[in-house]
Formats: C-alpha cells, structure tokens, sequence
C-alpha cells in the first residue's frame, strides 16, 4: 500500500498525533541519516494531510456562516417589507 493511499484513510487526530510522534523521533536524534530523511518526508506527507483536513473544515464553516448570513438577511428583509 502507498504512502498516499494510506493517507487517504487518515483522520485529521491520527494524521496529527502522527506528526507529533515523527517529529519528537525527528528531535530526539540519534537515527541514521537516511532514517532522518524518510521521517522527514513522513512528517511532510502528514502536515498535507492535516492541511487537507484543516481547509476543508475552514470550507465548512464559511459555508455555514455564509448560509446564516443569508438567511439573516433574508428574515430582515421579510420583516421590513412587513413594517
């Protein structure tokens, strides 16, 4: 299984602890060179996924703010032709 279709099933708590997880080893030292760079990239890969996961909650709720505006508006806009 790829890195990406791994990440597909990743929740935005799993991908995140994670990315704690890859970076505390990351800071700890004491991995090989090329140990270093496979949790980097690692650690690359689920700081997308978080973002993915971040921008489509940021989505939602403009969305969501958008559509109480609207219909705020909307009530405002029966009650003064009502006046």
């Amino acid at each position: 299984m790829s890195s990406r279709t791994e990440e597909a099933g990743l929740s935005y708590e799993q991908a995140r602890d994670e990315l704690i997880e890859t970076v505390r080893r990351l800071e700890a030292g004491g991995t090989s060179l090329e140990e270093s760079l496979a949790l980097w990239e690692r650690g690359e890969e689920l700081a997308k996924v978080c973002r993915r996961w971040l921008e489509g909650a940021r989505a939602r709720l403009d969305a969501a703010l958008a559509e109480e505006e609207a219909e705020e508006e909307a009530e405002e806009g029966e009650t003064e032709e009502g006046e």
